[in-house]
């Protein structure tokens, strides 16, 4: 294992091939999310990963503005294979800021691996969820985004009760201790325009081949099935659901890291 600091954080590389796997989580995770998958990747690639900035609560809080994290993703790109393009592989947030790196630098991006979140700011995808779906996004997201403003004005206490509630309600399993109110950056930005909001972010429309991955048992979907239609009928794609929530990877873990590693090694490795 080799280990790089770029903009403060630690960036960890593993694994003996040639072709160099980004993999970036979202809320309310760290890097420890793609611990299986690095084991069941590595011989076969370079599978790099860091926490989010702001993520790792040992730190002070980090909120990180769109601009801010594509730059960082480009930093890291460029420190870990900067000769050749890498594969993406991104989870909920880390879809949203893994898309928009993407999307803004489609020559140093070879395929993407995205689970769960798919065409997230399209009106495709506003159209088809119901009026009952729309009200449980809105009233999660603004919860966590109420969580991060508490935090900031000096109850954290209250913020991180706030979003260790909902993670349980949301019925994941995460040690409470490694869940705070400054992971919901995100959700302050969305809806409070916190660092400049999501102002002028690009349509998620990838011209590389992507692998899309998502849970089925969920109140509501995250992509669009015109989306996912046109994902899946681009030579190349494969779309595959899963009998589970958002976290596809610790739910089927075993299940969910073949199918990755069969799809990369069907590619071109360019």
């Amino acid at each position: 294992m080799n280990k790089l600091t770029i903009d403060g954080i630690e960036v960890l590389i593993e694994g003996a091939g040639n072709h160099t796997v980004l993999m970036i989580h979202g809320w309310p995770d760290t890097r420890a999310l793609w611990d299986t998958s690095v084991e069941a990747l590595k011989s076969d690639f370079r599978c790099v990963r860091f926490t989010l900035p702001g993520y790792d609560l040992a730190l002070p809080p980090r909120p990180t503005s769109v601009h801010d994290m594509t730059t960082f993703i480009r930093k890291v790109v460029a420190a870990v294979s900067p000769f050749e393009p890498v594969t993406l592989m991104i989870h909920d947030w880390g879809c949203f800021f893994g898309y928009e790196y993407a999307m803004k630098n489609p020559a140093r991006v070879a395929r993407i691996v995205a689970v769960d979140i798919g065409d997230h700011n399209s009106g495709a995808l506003l159209r088809s969820l119901s009026v009952g779906a729309k009200l449980a996004v809105l009233f999660y997201q603004m919860h966590l985004a109420i969580a991060w403003q508490l935090g900031l004005w000096g109850l954290p206490r209250l913020g991180n009760a706030m979003t260790r509630w909902m993670i349980r309600a949301m019925g994941q399993r995460h040690d409470p201790l490694s869940v705070g109110w400054q992971m919901n950056y995100p959700y302050a930005m969305k809806w409070f325009g916190l660092v400049g909001g999501f102002a002028d972010i690009a349509r998620v429309a990838p011209t590389c081949p992507v692998l899309y991955l998502y849970g089925e048992n969920k109140p509501f979907m995250f992509q669009s099935p015109e989306w996912l239609a046109k994902i899946a009928a681009q030579p190349g794609n494969e779309v595959h659901s899963f009998k589970s929530g958002h976290w596809v990877m610790l739910r089927w873990p075993v299940e969910f890291t073949v199918c990755v590693k069969n799809w990369l090694l069907k590619q071109t490795i360019t």
